[in-house]
């Protein structure tokens, strides 16, 4: 082969390889275009995901923390019962004060995560103030009640019509008004009362075996509307449709035999019923006086009956009556605790209350007035905080309804 011949041979085969490099770094070039974004795209996604990963972490955290048992302390007492004499002796010719009513009880109440009393009566100020057997008191006793530490109250009770139908309406007003919830009633609707306390939902119901008949005087539609009586098909619609609501359901019934420190059977049969439906806690009231507990298991769980829990203010007493118990009240004490979506009752507790009545310098409408306290009849024993401020004749009468209150109520806990 010739010169020419070989260099042409040379420079072909250098052509070749310059084409290749050139051919392989567009084709470097076009691939780079198509995956930096990729890369870039993944990267990214990466980077997301990692950052979701926090979030997670964070609600299983939370989880936990949820997790942890919650309790409750509930508190509930009996009837608060103004007779003319309780709301005459707190006027001083201006004005009334009921303060002092409730003043050494009210650390125990106020301690209460949720504190449930019984104001049986009317408040109605187009009506004449009044006692037995109308009951209409101040609108005074409202500010009362809510420094006291209550909560919510029944206003499920035979006495609840002694104003009307404006008086009832006019009652759980006063009292929403201040921020205290009533039950008992549908004011202003039929909604079942719920209260979230520490996390846990509460339901609380109120009954009345009756109305003193008055609700004679009233229109079906009305009493439909307002008022929840013991019918028991209506009773079970209820505590059924509370269970769906809440975690416990609170039951106030006012039923039995007044001045009787025994259950009826028809109080036992009622309330036994209740529980079988989904109350959990049941504070009877109506009596006047106490009548016995009772603990019921259901499911494995307990449940808790107080037939009565007697009165916490009134002028019922022995010296009125000559009946000791009247004068003698409890506040009840339990704890309950959620682990959980189990809600169960943990502690059962007693407190012994007693109505204090000395004479002061004024009368009402003629006859002697009194300064009327509702005692802790524990801060009364022998050796405690207030047993030394009243005389030794009183301490002992006290002290002595405090052990056979205890003796009566039984708590097999």
């Amino acid at each position: 082969m010739g010169k020419n011949a070989h260099e042409e041979n040379r420079m072909q085969k250098s052509l070749s390889r310059n084409s290749i490099v050139i051919v392989g770094t567009v084709l470097a070039g076009v691939l780079l275009v198509f995956l930096l974004p990729l890369l870039a795209f993944d990267a990214e996604n990466k980077s997301k995901m990692a950052k979701e990963v926090v979030p997670k972490t964070a609600n299983k955290k939370t989880s936990k923390t949820d997790s942890k048992p919650k309790t409750v302390t509930i508190m509930a007492s009996g009837d608060m019962l103004y007779h003319d004499v309780v709301y005459g002796s707190a006027f001083d010719g201006e004005t009334y004060d009921f303060t002092n009513d409730y003043e050494q009880i009210t650390p125990l109440i106020a301690s209460a995560d949720l504190a449930l009393g019984d104001f049986e009566g009317t408040i109605n100020p187009d009506r004449e103030l009044a006692g037995y057997p109308i009951f209409n008191a101040p609108e005074a006793v409202v500010a009362a009640i809510k420094k006291a530490g209550y909560d919510a109250l029944d206003l499920a009770h035979n006495h609840i019509l002694d104003t009307g139908i404006d008086g009832l309406a006019y009652t759980a007003n006063a009292f929403q008004k201040v921020g205290v919830d009533t039950f008992g009633v549908n004011v202003p609707d039929d909604k079942i009362l719920v209260k979230k306390v520490n996390g846990i939902k509460i339901a609380i119901l109120g009954f009345s075996y009756g109305f003193n008949g008055i609700e004679q005087t009233i229109s079906q539609e009305d009493y439909d509307r307002y008022l929840n009586d013991l019918e028991l098909t209506k009773v079970e619609k209820k505590i059924k449709a509370a269970e769906k609501l809440a975690d416990v359901t609170i039951v106030m019934p006012q039923s039995g035999v007044e001045y009787s420190l025994e259950a009826t059977p028809e109080q036992e049969e009622t309330y036994h019923k209740m529980v079988e439906w989904g109350a959990d806690l049941i504070f009877g009231g109506h009596p006047h006086v106490a009548e016995p507990t009772e603990i019921i298991q259901k499911d494995g769980e307990k449940k808790f009956i107080i037939y009565s829990m007697g009165n916490l203010l009134s002028n019922q007493r022995y010296e009125t009556l000559e009946n000791l118990w009247t004068e003698r009240g409890v506040i009840m004490e339990v704890e309950l605790t959620k682990n959980g979506d189990k809600t169960q009752l943990t502690a059962v507790k007693a407190h012994p209350t007693w109505v204090s009545r000395e004479p002061i310098n004024r009368t009402f409408l003629g006859y002697p007035a009194y300064d009327y306290q509702v005692y802790l009849a524990e801060d009364y024993l022998k050796g405690a905080k207030y047993a030394d401020k009243v005389s030794e004749e009183k301490q002992q009468r006290i002290e002595t309804a405090y052990h056979e209150m205890l003796a009566l109520l039984d708590i097999q806990f």
